[in-house]
């Protein structure tokens, strides 16, 4: 038994998906772009900026399905350029404080959006009973 997740604050996803699902007390957030509610790309050409704001949204996702970054067991980080690994890892520092999940990186060579740079997905488990 699982339940589709539509984050309040995200814009419309592009294709046929949901923000995140929650099975049980896992809950599995679809991989983040650095678009604002309305779909447009925040932080062309930096790398930073576009971490910082697909961690703002991976925290809405999060939040609607009643998790934190705190409860981030595993991410997957794709990059456009893999030389971005430092800076990025700068922002999930400031963003995952001392939880640190498991991690994959890879480089990819296309997104689904024009001109991103970063995206992340997670998989988050929420404490306590599992959810119904």
């Amino acid at each position: 038994m699982h339940r589709l997740i539509r984050a309040r604050g995200l814009s419309e996803p592009i294709s046929h998906y949901s923000d995140a699902v929650l099975a049980g007390r896992t809950v599995y957030v679809s991989g983040q772009a650095a678009v604002d509610g309305q779909g447009k790309l925040v932080g062309a050409g930096d790398v930073v900026a576009q971490t910082r704001q697909v961690l703002e949204n991976m925290k809405l996702a999060l939040a609607a399905a009643g998790a934190t970054l705190d409860d981030v067991v595993k991410v997957t980080v794709y990059l456009a350029d893999r030389d971005d690994r430092p800076r990025v890892n700068e922002v999930r520092k400031e963003y995952f404080k001392a939880n640190k999940p498991a991690s994959t990186l890879i480089e990819i060579n296309r997104f689904a959006i024009e001109g991103m740079l970063v995206e992340i997905e997670a998989i988050a488990v929420l404490p306590g009973e599992p959810a119904r």
